[in-house]
Order: C-alpha cells, then structure tokens, then sequence
C-alpha cells in the first residue's frame, strides 16, 4: 500500500480541529482530549463520514486470500449465461477483459465521480458539524448546485476550522463544476 493509498482523518474537538492524518497521528492528540473531558469526533476525509476511533494500538496485518503482491482481490459477482458467454470469447480471458472495461469505465466518469464523492463527504461532514448553524441549508443546497461562492457566503459565520475543513471536502465539487 502506497503512502497515496493510506486513508486520513481528521479530529474535532468541540468545533476546533484537533489532529488529522492516518490514524496513528491521531491517536495522542484523541487520547488527550478525551482524558480531559473533551468532545472529540473523528472523520474520514475521504467520505466526510464519523468514525469511531479504536485507540487501541493496531495489531500486526494479516493477509487474506488473493494476490497481495499485486493488490488483487478475489470477491464474487454475477453475470447473466450470455455475459459470461461474451467474457469467454474475449481475448486474455474474464479477469483481464472486466478489469479493462472498469479501467475505462472509471477513466470516463473520473470527473463526475470527483464531484459526487466531494459532495457527499462535504454533506456527511457538514451534517455533523455544522447541522444547527446559520446557513447551513442554504450552503448545502449551494454545494449540491456546485455554486462556490454561495457555498462561502453561507459559510462565513461557521467557527473556522469547520468552515475550513468544510471548504477542503468540498473544493473537488466547486472545481470539477467549474
């Protein structure tokens, strides 16, 4: 796994950002806070989505079945008589034909994906965070439009660190939309 591949985090205390990064940087800071009281709540920042930290040291991985050395990964899925049919007649066998068809699925809709998956971390984020503030209907529904600028005038009054981490979940949506 590429250091690219490792999933961050990032922790709140209250509305004040705390620590962010894999969850091994977050575990001290987590740690602390809660030893003090504080309310502290973790989001993936790939999905926008709240986690419950395991501040237990990890153990050692264990590799299931596959090909870890390639990253590939056995899984099931069903296909009607005839697809498996086409599949068989393509030239480097099933595997290889699904694995290119996915290539260029994912290539042709690379931009679209950018946005929904933007949009949803910043909806998920959001919800939690900033569910009750002033503004936040009206900044989610500027986020869902990919207005921007919307998106930061009805963000303006949140406490920063949220507004800010709202904005970095958000960017791809505004960007991609431009």
């Amino acid at each position: 796994m590429s250091e690219q591949d490792i999933p961050t985090f990032t922790a709140f205390e209250g509305d004040r950002r705390l620590a962010a990064g894999p969850v091994a940087d977050l575990r001290g800071a987590v740690r602390e806070a809660m030893a003090r009281g504080g309310r502290v709540l973790v989001f993936g920042d790939a999905d926008g989505r709240q986690i419950d930290l395991d501040l237990r040291e990890p153990a050692p991985e264990r590799r299931g079945p596959g090909r870890p050395k390639l990253g590939v990964e056995a899984r099931e899925i069903t296909l009607l008589p005839r697809h498996w049919d086409w599949l068989a007649r393509q030239s480097g066998g099933a595997s290889a034909t699904l694995r290119r068809l996915v290539e260029t699925a994912s290539r042709e809709s690379a931009a679209k994906d950018r946005v929904r998956q933007a949009q949803g971390a910043a909806y998920a984020f959001l919800t939690a965070m900033a569910g009750d503030a002033a503004g936040y209907e009206e900044a989610i529904r500027a986020l869902f439009a990919g207005d921007g600028e919307l998106f930061e005038v009805h963000a303006a009054g949140w406490p920063a660190d949220v507004r800010d981490h709202a904005r970095k979940l958000a960017g791809p949506a505004f960007t991609a939309a431009a």
